[in-house]
């Protein structure tokens, strides 16, 4: 039995390595002894998951890029062009999960891929090449807008091929059911992330343990309010409004790290902008279970980042979401039962609104820290469900 992931743009972003060491993990625990082998990834990235994932757990298999071979690149334009097989960009990507040692399953890793609507055209594709060869297909942790349920038919279609679909909060849960989508082949299950241990170490000088307000600000945010001078001038805000108010810290941790979007930029200009107060410290670039780490040794978290938030959610940190799309309500509304007060959308962002909602987190503290620590056991449980229902169906496969 083989089961590969695919769609992985490399560890690089941390939520991404989140998933996959959270899937890998409840993988491990499914199977013991002579049915164990490495959990095949095929990644965008081979570089980026051979620095940051554990070498015996993953057989790491880089998609073939094309735009780094000028005569192939050339060449298959060409021939799309003449042909209109729009399908052979992708039978170059990824001959790894078409040919001979093609798996028995094939695991799409969903995340928020459909929400972007310039991936959507090469991700059905992808599908739809595996589809077409027999291969069993699964879409896992999805989150999905359900405005685009409706405004893209092609999409709906292509997410009606799956095997499979692991929702990870009820909003694209409900979304994809009154869609259409078979309740057979739909699971509502938490982002395997939740299920990640965290690796605990020393924490950074000036890193005050249990009164350390984490921050985390992706040029996500700033690309999508389109005034990124002033996103980053409402954490400045709010980062003086705590200095001067509060006898807390400020740690600023990165939770993506790719050239194309580093949250170290942002963080980087903050932490200039502070560091002669000596009460706040910049956390470098570390593996998914580290940056958890050091989450977990905050008391309160403000993120843009998912992943980060899952992260403090997962470790017992009130947080707040400075969020852009369905995934942080959904989320966030299936924890605490409301997004209200928990989730403050990138639109609406202003340093006055930021402290604010800060203040009512501190307010809330208690409450807060109660109906994680209720609520987590379960939902890292049930995390773990992704790998089970993936797990029995790649044994059903195998025993056909």
């Amino acid at each position: 039995m083989s089961i590969a992931l695919y769609h992985h743009a490399g560890s690089g972003n941390h939520g991404c390595e989140a998933i996959v060491r959270g899937f890998a993990e409840g993988i491990a625990a499914q199977s013991t002894g002579a049915s164990r082998e490495p959990l095949r990834l095929i990644t965008n990235s081979a570089d980026e998951d051979l620095r940051y994932l554990p070498a015996d757990m993953y057989r790491v298999e880089e998609e073939r890029h094309m735009n780094r071979h000028l005569a192939v690149h050339v060449a298959y334009y060409a021939w799309r062009k003449v042909t209109g097989d729009r399908e052979s960009f992708l039978r170059y990507r990824f001959p790894m999960l078409i040919g001979k040692n093609r798996p028995s399953l094939a695991v799409s890793i969903g995340g928020d891929n459909y929400c972007y609507p310039e991936m959507v055209p090469d991700l059905i594709l992808a599908d739809r090449m595996l589809v077409s060869r027999g291969i069993r297909t699964v879409l896992l942790g999805c989150s999905v807008e359900p405005d685009s349920l409706s405004g893209d038919r092609a999409m709906l279609e292509d997410l009606k091929t799956f095997s499979l679909v692991t929702a990870r909060e009820s909003r694209t849960y409900e979304a994809l059911l009154a869609a259409g989508i078979d309740r057979e082949r739909l699971k509502l299950i938490p982002d395997p992330a939740f299920a990640m241990e965290a690796k605990n170490m020393p924490l950074p000088e000036g890193f005050d343990a249990d009164n350390t307000v984490g921050i985390n600000v992706s040029p996500l945010i700033e690309q999508y309010r389109g005034e990124g001078g002033r996103v980053l001038d409402s954490f400045a805000e709010l980062i003086d409004h705590i200095l001067r108010n509060t006898d807390l810290q400020i740690a600023l941790i990165p939770h993506v790290v790719w050239a194309s979007s580093d949250d170290r930029g942002p963080l980087d200009k903050l932490h200039a902008r502070f560091a002669d107060t000596g009460r706040v410290v910049s956390v470098g670039d570390h593996p998914a279970p580290v940056l958890k780490g050091y989450i977990a040794g905050c008391r309160f978290f403000v993120g843009a980042r998912t992943h980060a938030t899952i992260a403090a959610y997962s470790s017992l940190v009130p947080t707040l979401v400075v969020g852009y799309s369905i995934k942080s309500k959904g989320i966030a509304g299936d924890l605490f039962g409301t997004d209200e007060g928990l989730v403050l959308p990138v639109k609406d962002l202003t340093g006055q609104r930021l402290i604010g909602a800060f203040e009512d987190l501190r307010s809330r503290e208690e409450e807060l820290k109660r109906i994680l620590a209720e609520v987590m056991p379960g939902v890292k449980a049930r995390s773990l469900d992704n790998a089970a229902v993936i797990f029995g169906l790649a044994g059903e496969k195998n025993e056909g």
